[in-house]
């Protein structure tokens, strides 16, 4: 099932963003051929100003970022010339070029200071890879903080920096399931002398995780918008939510108690693969307003399954 699910998503068409999750997927199943090849692609496809795999969505600013750390990775296996010149290009534009608030938060496009749940999982963990430590930790925080909820304890979508308002308020449940797994790949990245953030970032998420799940269907899905059952019943959070819990299992933060959670999730995610090896009923490509498949619902089935062999052996 899992090479077929790895095809379908070779075959689609992929964004910047998608081509990051996509990369990330097969790093974490420890498939480099394919990661070189991707992160050739996407250092052809950068613009001048170095953001990387960019067709189509060029006024995006964070999403160019999330193949950063599967491209550190290509860097240090193949020692190309051509690659490393992209990666620094790339580390230039997050790091000095890229417009952010006075901060030093990131907006999530170029033309409108706007922040976005997705930049979660594009940014901080690809300035962790890069040694960009502190700068990683205010943007984590400045998203997190900026789009948290008091009331409902999940991430809205939106936030206009300029007017101060939020532009989509509801809590996507797309955009909390990339909050999930930037948490999860943070936890995993931070070095031993930031335990302190470590910590703080694994509480987060799991506050999150557990305000998520509290929405959670009978069935395993979850809805849309997370707390609006109008809303359409997809995928893609069920394996969203599954890889963070299994990550937070195999890396110590989550504890074991919550394995039956994540394998329910799962056991509904492979009731919607299809003969083809598409992951039906995600949020789908490329509007994102229907029931679909989309190359992030691919990916992070790979990414479920890669590290729910590491949390089995815990």
């Amino acid at each position: 099932m899992i090479e077929k699910v790895k095809r379908q998503l070779l075959c689609m068409q992929r964004y910047s963003w998608e081509q990051g999750v996509a990369m990330q997927a097969f790093w974490e199943n420890g498939e480099y051929d394919i990661v070189i090849g991707m992160a050739k692609e996407a250092v052809y496809r950068q613009t001048k100003d170095g953001r990387t795999a960019t067709i189509g969505a060029g006024e995006a600013v964070t999403d160019p970022c999330s193949v950063g750390e599967a491209l550190i990775k290509a860097c240090e296996l193949t020692k190309d010339q051509e690659l490393e010149i992209g990666l620094n290009r790339l580390i230039q534009w997050a790091i000095e070029d890229a417009p952010k608030n006075e901060e030093g938060i990131l907006y999530h496009l170029d033309k409108n200071r706007q922040f976005w749940a997705d930049s979660l999982y594009m940014l901080p963990p690809f300035l962790v890879a890069a040694g960009y430590i502190k700068e990683a930790l205010i943007n984590f925080y400045g998203y997190w903080e900026t789009l948290i909820s008091a009331e409902t304890g999940l991430l809205s979508h939106m936030w206009d920096e300029e007017k101060k308002c939020f532009i989509r308020e509801a809590p996507w449940g797309g955009g909390n399931g990339w909050a999930l797994a930037a948490g999860a790949r943070m936890c995993r990245m931070l070095p031993e002398e930031y335990q302190e953030d470590k910590n703080r970032i694994s509480k987060m998420t799991e506050e999150l995780l557990k305000n998520v799940l509290q929405w959670m269907r009978p069935d395993g899905y979850f809805h849309d918008v997370i707390d609006d059952s109008t809303t359409f019943v997809e995928t893609n959070l069920s394996q969203m939510s599954a890889y963070t819990i299994y990550s937070g299992i195999a890396d110590g933060w989550l504890t074991k108690g919550y394995k039956e959670t994540a394998d329910k999730l799962r056991a509904a995610v492979m009731a919607k693969i299809d003969d083809f090896g598409q992951v039906q009923d995600v949020c789908g490509a490329p509007r994102f307003n229907k029931p679909g498949v989309s190359p992030e619902g691919q990916a992070f089935f790979i990414l479920m399954e890669s590290v729910k062999k590491y949390s089995d052996m815990k």
